[in-house]
């Protein structure tokens, strides 16, 4: 299990690196996001995640493509099951998963075909060290939008951390005002 956990770290630092060094604007988001974010309060509540999700501007990606491939990752469409339609992504080699990739999702455009709004923008981002982290606000904005049970369960764990009541979360939707009612009032469901 650990080296499993570890894989996902390595990927997320190296893809980080390979895009700062090209001068890639770029924000780790999904679940890394959420255990960056969570274990700033308490790294025993941090849930490991399965791959590295980040978020890209459309115009930036064949530069983000000239640099992971140098860096050895192979550069594929593939269909998207939870998100509907195709998407990007980086494998570690011929053999590598999916599941196991990075992930591109692209800014200021739906993650799915269903959702009410387009993702949030790179700059909506701070220096984490080791990778460029989105924001508070904007990846909660992000899950809220999703709306998967996966992103629920992200916002649960950011609840549970107490960074949802700390947030000023500004510009959301009635309908994303309405999921976050919801996930504060129902910490448990």
């Amino acid at each position: 299990m650990s080296d499993a956990v570890d894989k996902v770290r390595r990927r997320l630092l190296h893809a980080s690196a390979c895009l700062k060094k090209a001068g890639v604007p770029y924000a780790v988001i999904g679940g890394n996001a959420v255990a960056a974010w969570v274990s700033r309060v308490d790294e025993s509540a941090v849930r490991n995640t399965r791959d590295v999700d980040i978020l890209l501007r459309r115009a930036d990606l064949p530069r983000a493509v000239a640099a992971m491939e140098q860096a050895g990752y192979l550069h594929r469409r593939v269909a998207s099951l939870g998100r509907g339609g195709t998407m990007n992504v980086f494998l570690d080699s011929a053999e590598g998963k999916v599941r196991d990739a990075v992930h591109i999702v692209f800014a200021g455009e739906p993650i799915r075909p269903e959702c009410p709004v387009g993702s949030e923008d790179v700059n909506d981002s701070e220096d984490a060290g080791d990778f460029q982290l989105i924001s508070l606000a904007a990846l909660v904005r992000m899950k809220l939008t999703a709306w998967r049970d996966k992103d629920r369960m992200h916002l649960r764990d950011l609840q549970a951390a107490g960074l949802l009541n700390n947030t000023p979360l500004t510009g959301l939707t009635p309908v994303l005002q309405e999921r976050l009612d919801f996930i504060v009032a129902n910490p448990e469901d």
